[in-house]
């Protein structure tokens, strides 16, 4: 694993570390949709504006069709 997705992981660890912290013993729900939710999205509008807004390039540097992202993007509402 590179450094990069060490640090991705760690950040996300922490993040849960103090979610779960945060429940004070509260039970959690729908975690992983929660989750998914607030990395994807966060990633989605880095990403394309890292590409410049160039949805093409976008999905190319995220590995995933354009259509794919298109779907992920108005799922969002970042379109």
């Amino acid at each position: 694993m590179s450094s990069t997705s060490n640090d991705i992981a760690e950040s996300v660890c922490r993040a849960l570390d103090t979610y779960f912290r945060d429940l004070d013993g509260e039970k959690p729900n729908a975690l992983y949709e929660m989750v998914i939710k607030n990395v994807e999205r966060p990633m989605l509008e880095f990403v394309l504006k890292q590409a410049g807004g160039n949805q093409t390039l976008c999905a190319e540097m995220l590995g995933i069709n354009r259509n794919t992202l298109r779907r992920k993007l108005s799922e969002h509402e970042l379109l």
